[in-house]
């Protein structure tokens, strides 16, 4: 976590249980405008989070079945929160946007598996090492200038 400009740089995985049928690309844009505005007590604070959605799937073995389609999907998103103003800390941001999350994940899909999206701060090295490739690129569209910048240079 590194402050740069007037922003906290989080790096952070998302993940959650998606119902059948869930379209990913739609999952990593939510979770991305859900960080446009966060709120703590009240306060609303600018965010934009850079960052690929991937599955999580389970790895099929040979000879063993694929996943049934009617079973719950996983879906994770790793990348970078970047937080307006001084005074935040690593853990209420986190916090903020767990909360936010949450609200849009249940008004899209509904009752997932997870009750909560599991939304945790992670090392800057681990979102580079552990996405993996050709995982989709998603951003919170038309954030505030500044926290775009300073959350891109992460990526």
């Amino acid at each position: 976590m590194c402050r740069m400009l007037d922003a906290l740089i989080v790096p952070l995985f998302v993940t959650t249980d998606l119902p059948p049928g869930a379209d990913l690309a739609e999952f990593g844009e939510i979770v991305a405008e859900a960080a446009r505005s966060l709120d703590r007590d009240g306060l609303r604070y600018d965010g934009f989070l850079v960052g690929r959605v991937f599955w999580l799937d389970r790895p099929v073995l040979p000879g063993q079945r694929p996943p049934s389609r009617t079973e719950m999907r996983f879906a994770g998103l790793l990348g970078y929160l970047a937080a307006a103003g001084e005074g935040h800390t690593a853990r209420q941001v986190v916090a903020d946007l767990r909360r936010a999350v949450a609200a849009v994940v249940a008004a899209r899909f509904g009752e997932t598996g997870a009750p909560v999206p599991a939304v945790f701060a992670i090392r800057d090295r681990d979102v580079r090492e552990r996405t993996p490739e050709g995982a989709m690129l998603v951003d919170t569209r038309d954030a505030v200038a500044d926290l775009v910048t300073a959350a891109r240079a992460y990526l």
